[in-house]
């Protein structure tokens, strides 16, 4: 196995990239699970994100209405979950799961005929003489906009929810919903909100993958990225700041895999595709081992339905 032909500056660069579905999901589903509702339909979303956002740029050739388009896609399935589990109060779990199956099955009928079909390209944010910086020129300075997007996404949702009254009403539904009601806050609006938002974020994630990461559309294009994003929020403890690192990480574990593989690697192809969700399941084996579960931060109202009248 040759590592000479590992360039870590292509790697670092190449991380960063693979991180932004992942933590553009995971970002909107800590604030949908800060606000008391548990959403397991982030793949579901995320794929519908991805076939709506392909769609959209490939008709309209803009690539920023298909991010916009993706984001769209996700917060309608958002709003089926949010129907079913906030007014007709269906189980979150068993909601969540069929949403995710609803979506990897529409998505498959909406993107019939557009197999072996190129978006258009999203190009990098210019920043002049920065990019020609060794190392970090290419590592910094040589992205797209969605990238310093969902980063600024991270900064911004952490400020709201620890110096605003926004966020402070969205924790305080999270963590009891009936004192919250009683405090005289609509309990159903802000979750509402708060679905709505998660699903956009799946949506422009989902969207990232087809328009970016892998330029095209074929059935199960998320491969899977729902899922690690659902773990990550678990993994962040619900912090804003360790769902960036925690997207880092993953998005690492699956660019350094790839190139484990062009660098021929002896370890068999299937393990190498497998580990970062063998990575996922140990790391949250570990924390959930944890004596104090307390530490975890999970909001105490985390997946109870509310009700007005109860």
């Amino acid at each position: 196995m040759d590592f000479g032909s590992i360039n870590p500056t292509i790697l670092i660069a190449s991380l960063i990239v693979a991180s932004v579905p992942i933590m553009l999901a995971a970002i909107g589903e800590l604030v949908v699970e800060k606000s008391g509702v548990l959403n397991l339909g982030v793949e579901g979303m995320m794929i519908m994100g991805a076939i709506s956002g392909f769609i959209i740029a490939v008709q309209t050739g803009s690539p920023v209405l298909g991010f916009l388009g993706g984001a769209l896609g996700g917060a309608c399935l958002s709003l089926v979950f949010a129907f079913l589990t906030q007014t007709l109060l269906a189980n979150q779990v068993a909601t969540g799961l069929a949403l995710t199956l609803f979506g990897l099955g529409l998505s498959s009928m909406m993107g019939q005929g557009y197999n072996g079909i190129k978006p258009p390209l999203t190009g990098a944010v210019p920043f002049g003489p920065l990019g020609d910086i060794r190392f970090f020129g290419r590592v910094l300075f040589s992205h797209d906009w969605v990238v310093y997007f969902s980063v600024a996404v991270v900064a911004v949702v952490w400020w709201l929810l620890k110096a605003t009254r926004l966020g402070l009403i969205i924790r305080a539904v999270g963590e009891n919903h009936d004192a919250a009601h009683a405090l005289g806050y609509k309990v159903s609006r802000i979750r509402l909100g708060c679905i709505l938002f998660g699903g956009a974020m799946a949506g422009m994630g989902g969207a990232y993958v087809s328009l970016v990461r892998v330029p095209q559309w074929v059935d199960g294009i998320t491969a899977g990225a729902g899922w690690i994003a659902l773990a990550i929020v678990v993994f962040a403890s619900w912090k804003p700041w360790r769902v960036m690192i925690g997207a880092y990480l993953f998005g690492g574990i699956s660019v350094l895999q790839l190139n484990l593989q062009a660098a021929g690697s002896k370890i068999p192809v299937e393990y190498l595709s497998m580990s970062p969700f063998v990575i996922t399941i140990l790391a949250l084996v570990i924390m959930s081992a944890g004596k104090n579960r307390a530490s975890l931060n999970a909001p105490a109202a985390l997946g109870q339905n509310f009700h007005a009248a109860r």
